[in-house]
Formats: structure tokens, sequence, C-alpha cells
């Protein structure tokens, strides 16, 4: 199976305004007014929240009401289906899924319906689409694939004498695992002892992240996780105290306990899920000839938590880093 990569994939930016982009064809577009969406969320963390928000502006942008928008937040992977079930009966022109079992909720429960995911690595290997270039079915989206070799870079950078890293993800989800192996290569190729430590649910994550302690690691690696982003403030307390920092998948994680990353703006991701919405519901597109689309390796943006490092007793110096966002 072809892996996705950083940058746009072939074929890849489906933008609202394809086309000449002539009074005419400005005139003949289609009215979004009446068109109803559905919105399943996973659980509520700042990037999830981030990717409705951008969904959501590009929706409102092409005139979509928002009365007509129906959000619904799952809460946990169990109640998944119950609300994909009910956006699919309530007769919603097009749902967003945002996270892969909210994804993948929503495709078992209706397989006519655009569906437009966001917050998915890689949609394959999640059995959403035959390909991410092209996709066949009725789901398509955005992928929130990180720069995990960048990410690796930015560890070698910060914490020049580490040889040790864990590698930290919940173990049930289809994105963890899709990046923990992709994780785990970054470090052979970085030269870094590597060790796999696996959650479950929030019951396992203190006793998981002591063992990660206990076994003398360097610092932890935790990629886009949902599970682990919610609860990245218990993992901070304990990394922090043993003077443990953690290189995290995206800038929420970061602002919530970890030390550094380097990755995605999930609201710009929301909003070419948003594009991609909009050109199916004017009947431009349709979501089996909508390929899997990104964010480029540029868009990215580094972020250091001075918070953090103070307190696994490291210093930085700013000037070090002029393309950083601190957080302080």
């Amino acid at each position: 199976m072809k892996k996705l990569t950083i940058g746009l994939l072939a074929l890849g930016l489906m933008l609202t305004g394809c086309g000449t982009g002539n009074s005419s064809s400005e005139k003949t577009a289609k009215d979004l007014s009446k068109a109803k969406v559905g919105v399943i969320q996973l659980m509520q963390h700042e990037a999830l929240d981030a990717s409705y928000k951008g969904f959501k502006d590009a929706l409102l942008k092409a005139g979509v009401k928002e009365d007509n928008i129906d959000y619904q937040v799952a809460g946990d992977q169990a109640n998944c289906a119950t609300v994909a079930d009910k956006l699919v009966n309530d007769g919603n022109d097009l749902i967003y899924a945002i996270a892969t079992p909210a994804a993948q909720a929503a495709y078992a429960a209706s397989k006519d319906i655009p569906i437009i995911g966001c917050a998915i690595t890689d949609y394959a290997s999640a059995g959403l689409v035959k390909s991410n270039e092209k996709p066949g079915g009725n789901v398509t989206g955005a992928s929130d694939l990180t720069p995990i070799q960048e990410q690796f870079d930015l560890m070698k950078q910060l914490l020049p004498k580490a040889k040790k890293v864990a590698i930290m993800y919940n173990g049930s989800e289809d994105n963890s695992i899709f990046q923990g192996n992709l994780a785990q290569k970054a470090a052979k190729d970085k030269g870094l002892e590597a060790k796999v430590y696996k959650v479950s649910d929030s019951n396992d994550i203190q006793a998981v992240t002591s063992q990660v302690v206990n076994d003398g690691v360097d610092v932890v690696y935790i990629p886009t996780d949902n599970l682990l982003a919610t609860y990245m403030s218990s993992v901070e307390a304990i990394t922090s105290q043993a003077k443990i920092p953690c290189i995290v998948g995206e800038e929420g994680m970061c602002k919530a306990g970890g030390f550094a990353t380097y990755g995605i703006n999930y609201t710009n991701l929301g909003k070419l899920a948003g594009e991609q919405a909009v050109a199916i519901l004017k009947g431009e597109k349709t979501a089996a000839d909508s390929p899997i689309v990104q964010l480029k390796a540029e868009d990215c943006t580094m972020v250091i938590n001075l918070k953090v490092a103070k307190k696994c007793g490291m210093t930085i110096n700013k000037e070090d880093h002029p393309k950083a966002t601190f957080i302080e």
C-alpha cells in the first residue's frame, strides 16, 4: 500500500474556486443555503475542535447556514455508531467526520451520503477508501499525517544527548498505530534506541507513563493521538517531574504539556476539508474522484513550551529558533 507523504498528494488540493472563476460561473453556482451537514467529532480536544472550526468557516463562507450544521460530539469511540446513525437518519446531504473512529462509524452507517473526514492519518489503512489517490467510494477528506521525520530532527536538535526514546500511543486507534510504525523507523534512522509503549484507555495512562519513567528513557515521542491529546496534562505531570521531555505531534498537545513539536495547523486542515465538502455539495466533484489532501510541509509550525522546558531543567535560547512559536 502506498503511504502518504508530507505535502499535497498527487492531484492534491481541492479548491472551491477551481475553473475559470468568471462572473458567469459564479452566477450559476449552486445555492448552498438549504444544504444540511451533519458533523460527528470523536471527542473534544484542541486539535479536533480546530478541525471543526476550519471546516465550519469554509462552509459558512460558501453560503451554508449555521443552523443547518448539526454538530455532534460522540465523547468516546463506543458512542460513534449511535451518533453516525442519527446523522444518516436525519437526512443530511453530507457528513463531516473528525477522527478515524468517527469516520469509520459514519462509513458503516452509509455508503451513499458523501463523507468528508479530517484528523485522519491514512484513509486507506483505516479501510475508508480504496486508495488515497482514488478513493472510489463515498469517503474522502484531509489527512493529518505530521512530518514525523522532521519531528525527530527537532528532537535531535533540541536534545542532542538523547539516546533512548519511548514511543507512546493508543494501540487501539489506527491513526496512532500507523504513526507509531513511522516513528520507530524515524528513531532508527536517527540512531536512537526506541521502545514502544501502548495505552488502551484513560485508565492505562498513569501506569504506562510511570513505566516509561522507570525504564529511564531520555525523551518521549507521542504522535497525533486522540486519547493522549486529551490526557496530555496527565502524562506531563509524571514525565516533567522526572525531567523527561515529550516531543508531540501537534501544537495543541504542546500547549497541554508537550515540550516541543513541528506540526500542522488543524484549523487550516479543517478548511481544506471544508473546501472539499463545498465542491461536493455544489456537484462539482464526488467523493469517489476527490483525492485525500494534506497541508504542505512548509505550512507546519515549530512550537516550544518554555514552561515544560524549565520543569525538565532545560534552557532554551529563543534566538536559536527564530521561526518557533513559544509557550511561556
